[in-house]
């Protein structure tokens, strides 16, 4: 249901409806003004320079690579790969969530990688992410003893739930980093706090511009409105699991 709700608050949603009340009814008043409304949002939503000044304040800033602490574990939500139409998979924009996991590793910054991420699509398939990362991970030459995976969980609020619980059982001690996008950190630190587990964020995927203003900044681009759908989603569930327990 979640998934199917969250189109009615995507800024395009809006503006496709307010075209069509302009062009639908006949009173000139409500035309009038329907059509000025999604012009005005229009503007709005494909403003670069508004856009990254609301993301930069939303992003959990970089983690501090100057902190020498070991963790034995790291938490890499999944999200950053898809299934194609072959039952297989591909890494998708968020990949750079992959890339830290493997430089973590790499760097032995964690000793552990957990890979969590199931299948959160509304007509899920045979396809899970987490089992797919590790059969790709292997062509890394990754040992299996530092590969932990859990697959089944939906979305974020099960991934903090089930990773809880696997941590628990492969006795790794806290505190574990927390490797999201940027704009995903805020409402997953929640919830992995909110389920007891203790997390350091480590952001990464970032979306947003520097904070340099470029003239570019006030031309309109199609591609910020899409943006924007990323971070309404985040804000509202931000929102809405802040009341979950």
């Amino acid at each position: 249901m979640s998934k199917l709700l969250v189109i009615l608050i995507y800024p395009f949603t809006w503006i496709l409806v307010l075209l069509a009340v302009a062009f639908l009814v006949k009173n000139k008043k409500y035309k009038h003004s329907s059509f000025i409304a999604a012009l005005a949002l229009l503007v709005i939503f494909s403003n670069p320079f508004l856009f990254n000044r609301v993301a930069q304040k939303w992003d959990t800033p970089p983690y501090n690579r100057a902190d020498t602490t070991h963790y034995s574990c790291a938490v890499i939500l999944g999200g950053f790969s898809s299934s194609d139409r072959a039952g297989g998979g591909y890494f998708n924009f968020s990949a750079d969530r992959f890339l830290q996991g493997v430089k973590l590793l790499l760097t032995k910054k964690a000793s552990h990688i957990l890979i969590t991420g199931g299948n959160g699509n509304l007509v899920p398939g045979g396809f899970r992410e987490a089992l797919w990362v590790k059969k790709e991970l292997k062509e890394f030459n990754f040992p299996d003893s530092v590969v932990l995976i859990e697959s089944n969980s939906r979305n974020t609020l099960e991934n903090a739930k089930f990773s809880k619980k696997l941590l628990e059982q492969t006795h790794l001690p806290p505190p574990y980093l927390l490797v999201t996008s940027a704009y995903h950190m805020p409402r997953s630190l929640m919830l992995f706090k909110k389920m007891g587990v203790d997390v350091v964020p480590y952001a990464c995927n970032y979306i947003a511009r520097g904070k340099r203003v470029m003239i570019s900044d006030f031309i309109p681009d199609a591609g910020v409105i899409s943006s924007w759908n990323i971070y309404i989603k985040e804000m509202v569930g931000y929102a809405v699991n802040s009341f979950t327990k």
